[in-house]
């Protein structure tokens, strides 16, 4: 009650927020008649002087009025767009490392323009961040006229550019690009060897667009960067043609859909094993035997890809490869892939070719990717729902800012049916009814086989309509332009997040540059006043007959993403509809839902082909969807909590790594390496406060033989008199000492600095790599602590914890160890560092929910090397390749690891 009181009298804290900030406007307001009598030169000259005014300590705030003002006349000479009020005050809550939530087609990406440039003018980069290469792309190419005009230079970083175009593109003012490409280019970064091969530079400003999708949806998973392991394809195979047969049987199998959860039955397993056997594949045991846990797995991963995959739903089959599907835009994930083997199911699924699997190089988390960026801000139309996960997990402060003109968009209740033939022919028969009185309609769907089921209605009744999907994505502008013109029906799945503007009468700079193939010239110039004329002629009609029409033919898993699709409607005060379309077999209902809806539409007198609206049908709806949303955010947190633990970690490694990179000379660290090395040596062999003839020397000389490269009579060292264990350490260190000393003398400092270095960075990578594997597999098992009153969460603290120690304990071992025996010549070239074959990014598909699944990036071609290598080391000749560990690479070159490979047997 006082709370409401307190709104009343004093607003609510929005309110508050956006009252401060439109006190600023007329003062930007009133500096306009001066911007405007400037010529193109002073305009232009201002980023000098803004430059100049903070080198001599003025703030950013303090310039900000008259940098809005600029931005502002700039755009009015360079597009003809002036910003509306609620543009500047959007612009301030960017500026404040806020989120500012605006309707769609309230123009974000012009509101953008004013913190980039001014947040750009300290020189230490803006990164503005999109949901996929086209939007950035785009974005970059229009709004970098206005950037360039004021004379700061804009970058795109896009799938497919080399190290060098990266490098110059973060190194521009303002930097455009998506989430993976921004967080693939940091993990890459720390695996470099040479602080001049990495792109990016310190991290100052990002501004997230389509923010929601970003960090909410799209952070239920990890980045991963993988790199090729063996290859076990025709096992896949085989396994394919065992699992095929079994889940015919629907008893073999039990699926949770709302998990996502495949296991076989009691039957199934005996299935199973009798089907193996027969292909040879189980030669001897069970299935579940401790020598069959591969088998295990591949059957586990085919049982899911048959079971929980749907082609033309979670993934499509294009020229030769299974391509993902993205959840929440429905367009094609190239280069993308499942891990831990289910890609590879599916590949064996489809009869494609089956690409190798991969194991883990490096990963972050968007959360913790994005909590770098000293400030971060973020754009989007719908935020205030996820506005207490921004605040726990990004420190971010959400404001919903005004539309410049009302919202005239009617919005419809939902119908439901009770079955999906009879929803999809209603939706049939209102696309018709709009089309005849010239009514644009957007059908969004969720899926590309729904889409293609309303397609086909469509051509039943003999309805021109477009499809929008991710078999036909290269044609987005094309079907994007023409979505707005009277009459034009088109088919989107799932439309949310596209970042298109759909424009009543048709997208006139779209259409010319089609015409044109390009965005400027006469020739567009031309092509852009033919279709500006041909649109002010349709408009009026469009707007006669309603406006956009948004038909939803199923309710999303996520609240936000219906009020994306209904909000491509009603654009900056244009009138419109929406209507939402339901049948109980929908999945969102089915799965998640009463299992007493039926009944209940029965009671309130529902008959086939009717529709029904009720209150109680809305709330169950939404009960449904808070259902799926509070999973997705314990799913969001509970991998953020998993995922701290190993940031610690990763940042301790990345600050060590870029330390060994910045120092000139690693002598010292190798030296003081070597002597941690030797007393862990010792204390094993010499327990404390044992006496001499419990000392294990033999086992030491031994070690000492085999890690250090020395000849020495450790053994005999114990029956000498006064012998103690502080002296065994000491003669140990001073052997080595003498040796590594004299190995320097012979080749040179500049060689051994080098080497030493190389090998320090390279043996740091590999065992970074194997601590990785230790902790997902870590992590895959700990949740069944639970079962014996522990706590998961503290278990893998403290197990990672001791992982991280004896990762560290492991590289002083293998440094020292290879440093000592490592045999180098003066005339031998300088250490280069060997690429590995093949890097995969892979990005875990968010709308499966589950960590062990990730989709991921296409081969980016050579990185780093993950071997020791040196100028002594000769692939062809294993004499030079000194104690090669079992899990390393092989020094053949072949790719596999040393123990499948010349280190067999």
């Amino acid at each position: 009650m006082f709370a409401g009181l307190a709104r009343s009298l004093f607003g609510s804290a929005n309110d508050r927020a956006l009252k401060r900030l439109k006190a600023r406007v007329p003062a930007i307001n009133a500096l306009e008649p001066r911007f405007e009598a400037m010529s193109e030169a002073e305009l232009q000259g201002q980023t000098a002087a803004f430059r100049a005014r903070l080198a001599q300590g003025e703030s950013l705030d303090d310039i900000l009025p008259e940098a809005f003002a600029t931005v502002r006349e700039a755009a009015k000479r360079v597009f003809g767009m002036r910003h509306f009020d609620v543009q500047l005050i959007g612009g301030m809550v960017l500026h404040e490392g806020k989120i500012a939530e605006m309707k769609t087609g309230e123009g974000k990406t012009l509101v953008a323009t004013l913190p980039v440039y001014l947040n750009a003018l300290p020189g230490k980069g803006v990164h503005v961040v999109t949901v996929n290469d086209y939007l950035a792309a785009r974005d970059a190419e229009w709004m970098g006229k206005l950037y360039g005009y004021l004379g700061l230079t804009t970058g795109t970083i896009v799938h497919g550019l080399t190290d060098d175009q990266r490098r110059d593109a973060y190194h521009c003012d303002v930097t455009y690009g998506t989430n993976n490409e921004f967080g693939f280019d940091y993990l890459r970064d720390n695996m470099k060897y040479r602080l001049d091969e990495m792109v990016q530079r310190d991290f100052a400003y990002a501004i997230v667009d389509e923010v929601d999708s970003i960090l909410v949806d799209e952070a239920r998973t990890p980045l991963i960067i993988s790199g090729p392991t063996d290859d076990t394809s025709d096992l896949y195979r085989r396994v394919d043609l065992v699992i095929k047969e079994i889940v015919k049987e629907a008893a073999n199998f039990e699926k949770d859909e709302k998990q996502r959860t495949v296991s076989l039955t009691e039957e199934g397993t005996e299935a199973v094993e009798q089907a193996l056997r027969i292909a040879g594949i189980l030669e001897e045991g069970t299935l579940y035997d401790i020598g069959n846990v591969t088998i295990v797995h591949h059957v586990n991963q085919s049982l899911r890809a048959h079971a929980l995959f749907n082609r033309d739903i979670e993934y499509i089959v294009h020229q030769d490869k299974i391509v993902i599907i993205d959840e929440f835009t429905g367009r094609m994930m190239e280069g993308r892939r499942y891990s831990d083997g289910l890609h590879q199911a599916l590949e064996a699924k489809e009869h494609v070719t089956i690409q190798p699997e991969n194991q883990t190089l490096a990963s972050i988390t968007f959360q913790n990717y994005f909590r770098l960026y000293p400030k971060l801000s973020g754009m989007t139309g719908t935020a205030a729902t996820e506005a207490d996960e921004f605040a726990e997990i990004y420190k971010l402060e959400v404001l919903e800012i005004p539309t410049n003109v009302p919202v005239a968009r009617a919005d419809g209740d939902d119908e439901v049916y009770r079955s999906a033939t009879e929803k999809y022919e209603a939706v049939a028969t209102l696309i018709d009814e709009a089309r005849t009185r010239g009514q644009p309609c957007l059908v969004g769907t969720t899926s590309i086989e729904k889409s293609e089921i309303i397609s086909n209605l469509l051509k039943k009744k003999k309805v021109p309509h477009a499809v929008l999907n991710a078999r036909y994505h290269e044609q987005e502008a094309e079907i994007i332009a023409q979505a707005g013109r009277p009459g034009s029906v088109t088919i989107a799945t799932n439309m949310a997040g596209r970042g298109t503007d759909i424009q009543l009468g048709g997208n006139a700079d779209m259409l010319a540059r089609q015409d044109a193939k390009t965005g400027e010239g006469p020739e567009f110039e031309a092509a852009l006043a033919k279709h500006k004329a041909e649109i002010a002629a349709l408009r009026p009609k469009v707007l006669e007959a309603g406006g956009l029409f948004v038909i939803g033919t199923e309710r999303h898993e996520s609240r936000r993403i219906d009020n994306q699709l209904r909000g491509r409607s009603g654009r900056q005060g244009d009138p419109g509809a929406s209507r939402f379309f339901l049948s109980l077999e929908d999945d969102l209902m089915r799965i998640f839902g009463s299992n007493r809806m039926g009944g209940m539409l029965q009671k309130l007198g529902l008959k086939e082909g009717e529709a029904i609206v009720h209150p109680w049908i809305n709330k169950a709806l939404e009960r449904a969807q808070k259902k799926v949303e509070a999973r997705n955010f314990d799913t969001r947190k509970n991998l953020l909590k998993y995922d701290d633990v190993m940031n610690d970690q990763r940042r301790e490694v990345y600050a060590q790594r870029r330390a060994f990179m910045l120092a000139e000379d690693v002598a010292e660290t190798t030296a003081e390496m070597r002597r941690e090395a030797i007393n862990e040596m010792v204390s094993k062999a010499i327990p404390e406060n044992a006496y001499p003839e419990q000392w294990d020397l033999e086992t030491l000389e031994k070690t000492v033989t085999e890690h250090l490269g020395l000849n020495l009579p450790v053994a005999d060292w114990a029956r000498e008199e006064g012998i103690d264990d502080e002296a065994v350490r000491e003669r140990l260190m001073d052997a080595a000492d003498r040796h590594m000393a004299a190995k320097a003398a012979d080749v040179g400092p500049e060689i051994m600095r080098m080497v030493e270095k190389s090998l320090l960075l390279q043996v740091f990578d590999q065992v970074w790599k194997e601590h990785l594997l230790a902790l997902e597999h870590l992590r895959h098992g700990i949740g069944l602590r639970a079962y014996g009153q522990r706590d998961p969460l503290n278990e893998y603290k403290s197990e990672a914890f001791a992982l991280f120690n004896t990762m560290l304990a492991d590289m002083r071992e293998r440094v020292t160890g290879l440093l000592m025996r490592i045999e180098l010549r003066p005339e031998a070239p300088l250490p280069e560092h060997d690429p590995i074959r093949v890097t995969d990014m892979r990005h875990p598909d968010p709308g499966q929910g589950d960590y062990d699944m990730s989709g991921g990036g296409d081969g980016y071609g050579a990185a780093v090397a993950t071997r020791p290598a040196s100028g002594a080391v000769d692939p062809k000749n294993p004499a030079t390749w000194g104690n090669v560990p079992r899990n390393a690479p092989c020094p053949c070159g072949s790719g596999k690891k040393y123990k499948h490979c010349h280190g067999r047997g």
